[in-house]
């Protein structure tokens, strides 16, 4: 059966293997058709680094195959998916964005793609990234090997970094979901920008073997995708414990929408400061709309704000002290000077001089915070918060423009979620809620490690309610 028209390409995972399972189109010809529009689209948004062609149409063949002796394998079975570019795949380049790994090969596939390949989804392509996942910081979205990934909403405007163009993949409809990695802030930027559904797991529950380190202690891979339902299910089939990873923390997931407690056992904490001043002034409406769904729910809201630590100091002298080591061979090669944004390129060399005490004392006060949140969320489930205080930028800002400064007097707020669930190792959804001057919005839920489950049961209640996930760009 020919597939015809657009609908198809906008469809949950979970409906793409719903129509493969009863035979409304073939495994085969679903690929195919994803396969020419990403080629095509992806392009055209500086987002698809490889296609596998060749090879997906023959896992394609395998996947129908299955479907003939009745052999279901579970529900991503014949869902066509893209990996963002700093995991490992057999017999084709890794590059991680940046011309110095440009024709850099690996043997053994990442864990996470071997786990997906083997519930028979068909992996077609490599997503672009922002080069080295923005290793040293860079200063323009143009930082990648690809170039600047540009935001199917508006293509004048940034889809964001580092998974950049697992957002825009999704986005666009040239994948079914994807993967993307987080290490503080890469999966629930791209989602919020490109208006789709992103899951930041709990550190260690995904393995990160065969992916590209920037952080040993923050790095976390995750699903992107079009529903909260979808990132369950990609989650549940992902995660799990791999002595390859000596960081796995050992824990499997099971999605168990079934077992969800009612909507109002739950306790959600916001910080009004959030939605009234730290938002930007365009965004308010939007985000003060979804709040009031998520209060629709029946959920208990509580007035909170995060624990006072500098979080943003802290992520990046973690960041730099890991990401100088695993760099090391790039900069004293001179290497790192092929890359594409000078300001990177200059922050990775400046990583080697932080000092050994100066990254154990970031690591301290860590375990600090990390038992601040275990204090923080223990008369609540969960917290909710904008995932960005704006839309995503024009391409051709430069990224570490200076924002108004903040008054000195406003509340700390959620604001810096971003950073504190990366330090404490948290689950985070991203979910989206509305469109300014057509460009998406995003709100975060925030729950303590292990979670996920009631971050997906609220998460999917919201996407019940409401429609934003079901909007599509004009192509």
């Amino acid at each position: 059966m020919a597939i015809s028209g657009e609908d198809i390409f906008f469809a949950s995972a979970v409906d793409l293997n719903a129509g493969w399972k009863k035979g409304d189109y073939s495994c085969e010809e679903l690929t195919k058709a994803y396969l020419d529009r990403l080629e095509k689209q992806g392009p055209e948004h500086n987002a698809l680094a490889l296609s596998f062609r060749k090879d997906a149409l023959k896992k394609a063949k395998d996947v129908d195959g299955d479907r003939k002796i009745e052999r279901f394998r579970g529900r991503l079975q014949g869902v066509p998916f893209g990996a963002k570019d700093l995991l490992a795949w057999p017999k084709y380049p890794t590059t991680w964005g940046a011309k110095p790994y440009a024709n850099q090969v690996f043997d053994q596939p990442a864990t996470v793609l071997k786990k997906l390949d083997g519930k028979g989804a068909v992996l077609i392509g490599k997503l672009a990234m922002v080069q080295l996942a923005g290793g040293g910081g860079y200063r323009y979205a143009k930082a990648s090997l690809t170039g600047p990934c540009l935001n199917p909403w508006n293509k004048a405007h940034w889809a964001g970094g580092s998974s950049s163009g697992s957002g825009a993949g999704v986005a666009g409809g040239m994948v079914g979901f994807a993967l993307g990695s987080e290490t503080s802030g890469s999966i629930l930027t791209p989602a919020a920008f490109c208006g789709i559904t992103g899951l930041r797991p709990t550190y260690g529950l995904v393995s990160r073997a065969g992916a590209m380190a920037l952080s040993w202690t923050l790095d976390k891979i995750g699903p992107m995708a079009r529903t909260a339902e979808d990132c369950g299910i990609i989650l549940e089939a992902i995660a799990g414990s791999d002595s390859k990873d000596p960081m796995s923390a050992g824990k499997s997931f099971y999605y168990a929408p079934q077992f969800a407690r009612p909507m109002t056992d739950y306790t959600v904490g916001f910080a009004p400061v959030d939605w009234a001043e730290w938002a930007d002034p365009e965004t308010r409406q939007v985000l003060n709309e979804a709040l009031n769904v998520v209060r629709s729910i029946g959920v208990k809201m509580k007035e909170t704000e995060l624990p006072d630590y500098p979080y943003g100091p802290l992520v990046s002298t973690i960041l730099q002290g890991e990401a100088s080591s695993i760099f090391e061979e790039l900069i004293s090669s001179g290497r790192v000077d092929e890359i594409a944004d000078e300001k990177q390129a200059a922050g990775l060399k400046a990583a080697g001089e932080l000092s050994a005490k100066d990254y154990l004392k970031a690591m301290r006060v860590r375990s600090l915070l990390q038992a601040s949140f275990r204090d923080f969320f223990y008369e609540m489930d969960m917290m909710v918060s904008p995932s960005r205080l704006g839309v995503a930028n024009r391409i051709e800002v430069a990224l570490d423009a200076p924002r108004p400064a903040a008054p000195a007097d406003r509340k700390r707020g959620l604001a810096g979620h971003i950073p504190a669930g990366n330090l404490a190792g948290l689950p985070a959804l991203s979910l989206p809620c509305g469109f300014v001057n057509g460009l998406p919005v995003g709100i975060t839920l925030m729950g303590r490690a292990l979670t996920e489950n009631a971050l997906l049961a609220v998460g999917r209640e919201f996407q019940a309610r409401t429609n934003w996930h079901k909007q599509r760009p004009r192509s």
